[in-house]
């Protein structure tokens, strides 16, 4: 399969320029002009050891509980996590990655204590398991009533999504010291050329890069990213059928082929 898109990287990429065309970035935080050099983005090695015993990605859900248009009550497999399980599924038999895949609920008493509730017990998995380079945490947006994330890919409904950061950085305060993360680049390069390849092989699947002000734990390793894979209007089988681009996606970026 080719792009059928390609970007001209010949020209001037400027912060003005790599802002306006990539990022939606939240009132809460704003965009250090560092971050944004072409070549830390896109030219950074994201590649991963396919060789390495041991599983190499991690997939996860702080936010277990999300679910869809037509989710059934108490089955998860209709939940974001079937939708990680497919995913997973996608990484490991279609792509030749190995793969974890982390079922643990967070979020069934509180959502706002999620990501503190699920930091310790992943810490543990990625001690326990160092082979793993890539951490995926999963989730699912949330949107107006009536609003639909979906576009017509190959004859089949597919759910949009979007990568989204944490800056650790809060607009007017500044650095938020106790949510340090050393990996933003990183983070900032894969969540980069994941959205690249999305718009080069699948244009308009991908909305902008999302960045808010916190860390979301996105700094447990260099190529951590989180995902929202549609929003609770989409039907399952749009969620289903956008795993198999954001497969392709995340392939082509952990194969250092962008």
């Amino acid at each position: 399969q080719y792009p059928a898109y390609t970007y001209d990287w010949e020209e001037q990429w400027g912060y003005e320029e790599l802002v306006s065309n990539f990022y939606a970035v939240d009132a809460s935080t704003s965009l250090k002009e560092e971050y944004m050099n072409l070549d830390e983005l896109l030219y950074r090695d994201l590649s991963v050891d396919l060789e390495a015993e041991g599983p190499q990605i991690l997939i996860y859900h702080t936010h277990s509980q999300e679910a869809f248009a037509d989710s059934v009550e108490g089955d998860a497999s209709t939940t974001i996590v079937g939708a990680g399980e497919k995913l997973a599924k996608l990484l490991s038999e279609e792509y030749g990655f190995k793969v974890m895949h982390h079922t643990g609920e967070y979020d069934v008493e509180n959502r706002d204590y999620a990501y503190s509730n699920s930091l310790p017990e992943i810490e543990r998995i990625l001690e326990e398991n160092p082979s793993i380079e890539v951490v995926i945490d999963l989730h699912r947006d949330e949107m107006q009533e009536g609003k639909k994330l979906l576009m017509d890919l190959q004859g089949r409904p597919t759910a949009r999504f979007m990568f989204f950061d944490g800056m650790s950085y809060i607009r007017n305060k500044g650095e938020i010291t106790y949510l340090e993360n050393p990996y933003i680049q990183d983070n900032l390069a894969f969540s980069f050329q994941a959205q690249v390849t999305a718009n080069q092989y699948y244009p308009g699947i991908a909305r902008k890069i999302y960045l808010k002000a916190y860390r979301y734990n996105l700094h447990l390793c260099p190529k951590s990213i989180l995902i929202e894979l549609g929003a609770q209007t989409n039907t399952v089988e749009e969620i289903m059928n956008a795993c198999d681009p954001l497969a392709h996606i995340i392939s082509i970026v952990l194969n250092g082929e962008v």
